[in-house]
């Protein structure tokens, strides 16, 4: 009974200490961002093609690789390590396989580098596709450490040690950052020096795109050490006959079918975006002013990542968190308490992700300008970018809630349909975009994200209530509408100071440097969160106390005691229920027996279920993942370690 009342907070806990360490890392890439923006500026044409090329390598991993380690590679490890050796043998085998998988596909596409940028760009002048190339030739070897990091980190994970993979990309940033800032001290700002297709050099080149690389290497070359410390005697083996991988392949089927989908749609998509700086580039030479006001890709890019920050932090922690949960409702057969904890989960982040959507529209005119390198501009045409994604995010993060019921049920099938509707979507919408105007294709990219995630959330819940009945509707509804009003109330606040700024004049206080913007969003977001979380207890909004619960309980006195007892919301999920037609599995297992439910991460299995709009690599998606249950037969011969002839699942051997 007691872990049954104290999942909850375990849950908001874990949640927090996740969003705790993927918060540094957001801060730190947003640093390495604006570094690069201030750098080569965020409406040059260099900025642009390095963009492109910097997101092939993780694009290409997940498109050939990335849905194979998901779904075949890593749930092996993670059974294997439940031997009594740690699995040593197996996951020898299963590491060697994926290391020669990767070294075989990064030469592939590295000596094909020049057929790939044709591939993925458009309108491409020959000087920016040879620098595009350039920078491909350094960025793709990133491909071959992605997968190792994603091994590395399961292996980790499997043997209960997740820091290791949480800090590594703090060290990649900072690397990236280090490597953006000698390149500022040696060549300029890009406001100061305008970097060019005519000037750029190979020592630019270097410090942009070398050193990114290098970042990349030395994050999964720190995993090694770690990886070493659990003494399982790891060694290159060969021949893997009878160890359990067709028929796990068979099984992540529709898994690997999900992210191939996803990742040529978003392939397709950043095609036509990269349209909008081919045109900028010949109005330039052209000495056409109305190139300034043409965003490309980089503009995109940024936007994407401010964002993806709430759904990141927030949504993401809570998710793979409320994972475990479902997972074991659903394997009871307790539709129940799926809905629950779906419903439980959908509300709480919610308290972030809805605040988040209309404090990033309020706001979009300083974090535009923050990041626009010092041109007002550029600014403007971030902002507008912004805008339209904001509203969207509450979206994105539900529909990422609600997959989570799919796989805690093993359903890769209905994730794989849903991919389907938003990749036609997004084809269809981007053949058709790119016929617009150059200065509306970006704008018109975020408009099609912004339908998508809206349309994946309808679909979601189309689906989910044939498996679950209902979605306890009523209820977040009504909860989502509180938080509506409150973050409403707290938008109003927000623009009226942004506007008192002069935000909205373009000599005003916002627009005059990148470091009263700055200055502005710190300024306005304060009073905009004291504002909100008043008008949440104005509107009897209970779920904050969830969120906060760990916040608080660390503060002791009779915040800990509060933070303590969940609220009514997590009580209706942890505390006993009677049996129903839904929960008379559960029903029939005492509470006193009942396992309490272990705080793990999981791993992302739908990289393609959300459209993608961002192509940096998420080291959050190969961070952890639920520990399979250790009753759970080995796969294949080869999982044996003991001494030959006394395999109990292969006597003969």
């Amino acid at each position: 009974m007691a872990a049954s009342k104290s999942a909850p907070v375990s849950e908001a806990r874990s949640s927090a200490i996740m969003a705790a360490g993927t918060l540094v890392s957001r801060a730190l890439g947003f640093i390495r961002s604006w570094m690069l923006i201030l750098a080569l500026g965020l409406g040059s044409t260099v900025a642009d093609t390095f963009v492109n090329a910097n997101n092939l390598p993780n694009l290409i991993f997940l498109l050939v690789a990335g849905g194979v380690f998901n779904s075949v590679l890593v749930p092996q490890i993670i059974k294997a390590s439940k031997a009594s050796d740690g699995g040593a043998d197996y996951i020898s085998r299963l590491l060697t396989l994926g290391v020669l998988v990767m070294l075989v596909l990064t030469a592939v596409v590295t000596l094909a580098a020049p057929w790939v940028m044709q591939l993925t760009t458009s309108g491409y002048s020959p000087p920016q596709l040879a620098l595009a190339t350039v920078f491909a030739y350094w960025c793709l070897p990133q491909i071959f450490f992605y997968g190792l990091y994603a091994l590395l980190t399961q292996v980790l994970n499997a043997h209960g040690s997740f820091g290791p993979a949480m800090w590594a990309p703090i060290v990649n940033n900072i690397v990236a950052i280090a490597g953006l800032g000698m390149f500022v001290w040696i060549f300029g700002a890009n406001r100061a020096n305008p970097h060019t297709l005519d000037n750029w050099t190979s020592g630019h080149t270097f410090f942009i795109a070398a050193m990114s690389t290098i970042g990349v290497v030395i994050q999964t070359a720190l995993l090694l050490i770690p990886v070493m410390r659990l003494r399982l005697g790891l060694a290159p083996r060969f021949g893997w006959r009878g160890v359990g991988l067709g028929t796990a392949a068979r099984l992540g089927v529709w898994t690997l079918a999900t992210t191939a989908v996803g990742q040529l749609t978003f392939l397709y998509v950043m095609k036509i975006a990269s349209q909008p700086g081919a045109e900028r580039v010949r109005l330039q030479e052209a000495g056409d002013p109305l190139w300034q006001q043409i965003p490309g890709n980089t503009v995109l890019e940024i936007a994407s990542q401010l964002y993806l920050l709430p759904h990141s932090i927030i949504a993401l922690s809570l998710a793979t968190v409320l994972f475990n949960r479902m997972t074991e409702a659903s394997q009871a057969g307790d539709r129940a308490g799926v809905r629950e904890a779906l419903s439980h989960g959908l509300r709480t982040m919610a308290v972030a992700t809805v605040f988040a959507a209309l404090a990033l529209f309020a706001l979009a005119a300083p974090l535009g300008m923050f990041f626009s390198g010092g041109r007002a501009s550029d600014g403007v045409m971030l902002a507008q970018t912004l805008s339209i994604l904001a509203l969207s995010t509450p979206f994105m993060s539900a529909n990422f809630m609600m997959a989570r019921v799919f796989y805690a049920n093993e359903d890769a099938r209905t994730p794989f349909k849903i991919q389907l509707w938003l990749a036609v979507l997004n084809v269809v919408g981007a053949f058709a975009i790119q016929f617009l105007p150059a200065r509306y294709i970006i704008f018109a990219i975020a408009g099609l994200y912004t339908v998508g995630n809206v349309l994946s959330v309808v679909l979601s819940s189309h689906y989910l209530r044939r498996l679950l009945g209902h979605l306890d509707g009523a209820k977040v509804a009504r909860s989502y509408i509180r938080m509506g009003y409150a973050a409403t109330g707290s938008a109003v606040v927000g623009a009226i100071a942004v506007g008192l700024l002069g935000g909205y004049n373009p000599a005003g206080f916002i627009w005059s440097s990148n470091f009263a913007a700055l200055a502005a969003v710190v300024i306005i977001a304060v009073p905009m969160l004291v504002v909100y979380f008043v008008l949440l207890r104005v509107f009897h909004v209970t779920e904050v106390r969830d969120l906060l619960a760990p916040l608080l309980g660390r503060l002791g006195g009779r915040f800990g005691a509060a933070a303590g007892a969940p609220s009514s919301a997590s009580r209706a999920s942890g505390a006993p229920r009677p049996a129903t037609h839904d929960g008379a599995a559960v029903a029939a297992r005492s509470e006193e027996t009942r396992a309490p439910i272990t705080a793990a991460v999981t791993m992302s299995d739908d990289t393609g279920i959300i459209p993608r709009i961002s192509g940096q690599f998420d080291p959050v998606m190969y961070r952890a993942r639920p520990s399979a249950p250790t009753d759970e037969r080995l796969p294949g011969r080869r999982s044996y370690q003991g001494p030959p002839g006394e395999n109990p699942h292969f006597p003969e051997d």
